[in-house]
């Protein structure tokens, strides 16, 4: 920069029109985003006002004989009256039903079991087969990777040798699962008798009985719930596990659902040598959330949330897509899961096709307006030059939940959606704090913006989650009230100290 301030002055003068311009041109746009969004109510206006000139210049007689016609047409106003109201009364009755959020919890591991870098590379060095461009390999993954010193591994992996057992992964999902579920009983008081419907969703540790089994055994749930037990379904699962639970609360009345969304690392840990399977070691982390739903109008006054949308997106039909998280044995029989190198871009594309669905959803009609007319331009005119109209989902939503499986994949999202940093705050600060945990990462984001103070009456959520398959799913919430964190919250006594500068 010159330090001459003539010279600067002058900088200054030259770069003014520019500035003016794009100040011209985002109120020109919220102008028009108003315009749009209020045409009917504009539109409307002067047709009251002109309804309104026309009875007040109404006489007697005027009004005497619209009665007569009145009296005339009685049959046919009993008959109109009597349609509606029948067709009112199916609407009521066919109508989907309203899913509540009641409340939520998230797992936190002890402290003891946290895993800082030098210790994750010391154990690295000790239980495998690695040479050194390998162990630079995992460290520089780890360095890159967003997460912080604070993440958490099961007691197994602290062990040296490790004790990848039936019995240790047993201990981890019950520890976490438990965990997360004690605090959710304890923050609603909900009867355990009044749940009728128990959705578990955990990727790659399927046990029997199933972990669900494991909960209605510990909890002493009723006889007859309504259990399911999702698995091989990825880091997505958890807006699957939901949107099942949705489905199952619209066929059963009055009653609650609880959703158990995790992950298991003791058994799923690689101990090979081959580069793309070592990637998730240095990613996966502990953790577990519990969800309440519930179709009650009684708990519309307590709950958090209201479930307004759920969106998936399945590209397994796709074989790339289909092989790009794919769990295999190496070339030494050693297990893990592979990440392919298009993982990126199929996750676009799986992104693509989601919100195609999505935003006529949720968009204003502003926005899905641009869409269209640039979206028409682009085919009829044949010309590549015009460039696609990404929708600003700014407009739709209050707050982002980005799966946080990965620095790359939220750098990705907040590129591609044009988000500003204070929107993918939560999954970067996620990321940091518990690593990516799964299918439960959504919750802990959504547990920061809580933590934060960020959520008021009427502000809507979008929770995103990509996951093997390849899935892309989406799931949209309203808030019913200014929400509050809930008792036990992750970040109860972290959130002080966040967000943090991460380095690059």
């Amino acid at each position: 920069m010159n330090n001459n301030p003539v010279v600067r002055i002058e900088e200054a003068r030259k770069g003014l029109p520019d500035f003016l311009q794009s100040v011209k041109l985002k109120y020109v746009k919220l102008g028009y985003h108003y315009l749009m969004s209020h045409l009917l109510t504009l539109c409307m206006v002067p047709l009251v006002a002109i309804t309104l000139v026309q009875a007040s210049q109404m006489n007697y007689g005027d009004i005497q004989n619209l009665y007569l016609n009145l009296q005339l047409n009685l049959i046919s106003i009993i008959v109109v009256s009597a349609f509606v109201v029948c067709g009112s009364t199916v609407y009521i009755m066919r109508r989907p039903k309203s899913i509540y959020l009641v409340d939520y919890a998230c797992y936190r591991a002890p402290d003891h079991l946290r895993v800082q870098y030098k210790k994750f590379m010391d154990h690295s060095k000790l239980m495998g087969d690695f040479d050194e461009s390998l162990l630079e390999f995992q460290r520089k993954i780890l360095e890159r990777s967003g997460l912080g010193e604070e993440t958490y591994l099961p007691e197994a992996m602290h062990c040296i040798p490790p004790r990848p057992s039936m019995a240790t992964a047993r201990d981890e999902a019950e520890q976490v699962m438990f965990g997360a579920l004690d605090n959710l009983f304890k923050s609603t008081n909900v009867k355990r008798k009044d749940i009728g419907i128990l959705v578990v969703n955990c990727s790659l540790f399927n046990p029997t009985p199933s972990l669900s089994a494991v909960i209605v055994n510990k909890y002493k749930l009723r006889g007859n719930i309504k259990s399911f037990n999702l698995g091989g379904m990825g880091c997505s699962a958890g807006v699957i596990a939901i949107d099942l639970a949705k489905d199952m609360l619209q066929v059963h009345r009055n009653t609650y659902a609880v959703v158990v969304s995790t992950e298991n690392i003791t058994q799923n840990r690689y101990f090979g040598n081959k580069k793309s399977m070592l990637i998730p070691n240095c990613l996966f982390r502990m953790g577990c959330a519990a969800i309440l739903l519930s179709n009650k109008a009684s708990e519309k006054r307590r709950a958090k949330y209201k479930l307004v949308h759920v969106v998936r997106t399945h590209k397994g039909a796709e074989d790339t897509a289909f092989k790009c998280v794919y769990q295999e044995q190496d070339d030494n029989g050693k297990t893990g899961v592979s990440l392919s190198k298009d993982l990126m871009s199929i996750a676009g594309s799986a992104l693509k096709t989601n919100i195609t669905t999505l935003g006529p959803l949720v968009l204003p009609i502003s926005e899905q307006l641009l869409f269209f007319v640039t979206l028409l331009a682009r085919k009829l005119l044949n010309n590549a030059k015009i460039k696609p109209y990404i929708p600003d989902f700014k407009l739709a939503f209050d707050h982002f939940c980005i799966h946080a499986g990965g620095r790359g994949v939220i750098d990705e999202l907040e590129k591609n959606l044009q988000l500003s940093p204070i929107h993918v705050e939560a999954s970067r600060m996620t990321l940091h704090r518990f690593g990516n945990t799964s299918s439960s990462s959504i919750w802990y984001e959504l547990a920061y913006i809580e933590a934060k103070g960020r959520i008021k009456k009427g502000h809507r959520i979008w929770q995103i989650a990509f996951g093997s398959g390849f899935k892309c799913n989406s799931a949209v919430w309203q808030a019913m009230r200014n929400v509050k964190p809930s008792p036990n919250s992750p970040w109860e006594d972290c959130i002080h100290r966040y967000p943090v500068q991460i380095i690059n």
